[in-house]
C-alpha cells in the first residue's frame, strides 16, 4: 500500500501533545485519519473495533485527548455504544462519531457527528469543534 504525503492547511489547529484514539475498520480510512492526525502533531492509537479500543483505553487509564469512532465497526460493540461507555467513565474526553448513515441516537453523549464521506476540511472542523467542547449531533455542513 502506497503512503501519500500531504500537507495540511489547518488554520492554527494543532494536536501537539494530544493522544487521539481512532476506531475505524476500513484500513485505508484508518490510515488516512492517522496520517492527518499525526501531521497535526497527535500521538495516534488506531483500532479496527470498539472492543480492542476499550481495552486500550482501560490499559492506559483513559489517557486520551480525543476519540474518533466509526459507528459501523465489526463486533458486538458499535461506535455509539463505545462512545457512551467512554463518556460514562471519562466524561472529559471529547468524541467524534462518524457514519455513512444518518443516526437517530437516543441517550447519546454529546459528540460531534461527521457524516461519511467527509472532506479533510470537514474533519478539521469537527476536530476543532470537539476539542473546543462545541459538540453537536448532526451533519457538519460546510
Amino acid at each position: 500500500m502506497a503512503v501519500v504525503q500531504m500537507r495540511l492547511e489547518a488554520d492554527g489547529l494543532s494536536l501537539s501533545g494530544h493522544h487521539v484514539l481512532i476506531v475505524e475498520d476500513d484500513e485505508t480510512l484508518n490510515m488516512v485519519l492517522a496520517q492527518i492526525l499525526t501531521e497535526l502533531g497527535a500521538c495516534v492509537a488506531s483500532f479496527g473495533n470498539a472492543e480492542d479500543a476499550l481495552i486500550g483505553l482501560l490499559e492506559n487509564h483513559g489517557a486520551c485527548s480525543l476519540v474518533i469512532a466509526d459507528h459501523g465497526v465489526p463486533g458486538a460493540l458499535k461506535g455509539l455504544e463505545f462512545l457512551q461507555m467512554v463518556a460514562e467513565k471519562w466524561p472529559h474526553i471529547p468524541a467524534i462519531l462518524t457514519s455513512g448513515y444518518q443516526l437517530q441516537p437516543t441517550g447519546a453523549p454529546p459528540v460531534t457527528f461527521l457524516f461519511k464521506p467527509w472532506s479533510v476540511e470537514e474533519l478539521l472542523s469537527a476536530i476543532g469543534q470537539a476539542m473546543a467542547g462545541d459538540s453537536i449531533m448532526g451533519v457538519l455542513d460546510q
